[in-house]
């Protein structure tokens, strides 16, 4: 089993209705610089940050809070018996939660912000909304999606509706593993680079057994159900150009967006995008798939500390 170098503690902050639940490292009475705060992806949790908070130096994590949550629906924010179990999720309320916990936990400063895949979608639009509240953002693939068209509005609400409908008849339940190590499992099969010790590590954080045993993801099926809002491209770039904090967009040298778009949105669409950031570069990590925090937490260490200095 992997070992932790830095453990983190958790800590449940009331937001909107929910207790979110946080992976905090670092003192907040010792706390000198501007608190790093780092969003996951989907169907992914706080705790997947734990390999790169590991691999960070000693000088770079001294006298700074490191806070990751776990995102409604995900870990464990909004999904015990008795919490809130949302039928549908709206992107929106990413950025009114990360806007509260940043209220909570550094108000009136200006935080280093780092986000993966869907997060680092929130981070940049959220950079883009509170420019104030962003001294540096990380964005680790958090590549957008392709453009729509107003032409498929009623058909986007369609299926909306309609996947709603099949979520209540469990159609979109999320599969379920007989013990940690099947958890572990999948996200070897997923991820062929994590090494076993750190997929059973991330496999008791990822998952967790229910009354009969059996072990399920932290996740809630809903997250499954596509968006009732086409992605506006134009808006997107709008509120980019408003970002006024320095940028790294970090890729993966393994072509996720050649694996999911299958040529509906490319990596030159996406550097194109880009260049309505006002001040933005971007680096490739090597020998990384999408999970890259996973994959070189020691390079993306070294890529983030370079860069927040």
């Amino acid at each position: 089993m992997y070992k932790e170098n830095r453990p983190f503690r958790s800590e449940f902050v009331p937001i909107r209705g929910l207790d979110h639940h946080l992976h905090v490292w670092g003192d907040p009475n010792r706390a000198t610089l501007p608190p790093l705060v780092l969003v996951h992806g989907w169907m992914d949790v706080g705790a997947s940050w734990q390999f790169m908070v590991d691999a960070l130096s000693a000088e770079f994590a001294a006298g700074r809070l490191i806070i990751a949550p776990d995102w409604r629906g995900f870990g464990q924010t909004g999904l015990s018996a008795a919490g809130y179990q949302a039928d549908s999720y709206w992107f929106a309320d990413y950025l009114a939660d990360l806007d509260f916990l940043l209220d909570h936990y550094a108000p009136g400063q200006a935080v280093d912000l780092v986000g993966h895949s869907m997060g680092g979608n929130v981070a940049m639009l959220y950079a883009g909304v509170r420019p104030a509240r962003i001294r540096r953002l990380v964005n680790l693939e958090g590549f957008g999606l392709p453009a729509s068209q107003p032409s498929q509005a009623a058909g986007r609400l369609a299926q909306w509706m309609d996947s709603l409908k099949s979520a209540q008849r469990g159609e979109m339940a999320l599969k379920s593993y007989a013990d940690v190590g099947g958890v572990a499992e999948r996200l070897m099969r997923t991820n062929p680079r994590l090494t076993p010790d750190k997929a059973h590590w991330l496999a008791s954080h990822w998952a967790r057994p229910d009354a009969s045993g059996r072990w399920r993801v932290l996740g809630n099926p809903a997250h499954k159900i596509p968006s009732a809002q086409l992605y506006r491209v134009d808006e997107v770039l709008e509120i980019h150009q408003r970002i006024s904090a320095p940028v790294l967009a970090v890729e993966a040298s393994g072509d996720s967006m050649a694996q999911w778009w299958n040529g509906k949105y490319s990596l030159a669409e996406y550097h194109e995008r880009l260049r309505q950031v006002p001040d933005a570069r971007v680096v490739v990590v090597q020998d990384a798939g999408h999970m890259l925090h996973h994959d070189q937490p020691g390079v993306l260490a070294g890529l983030i500390e370079t860069f927040l200095a």
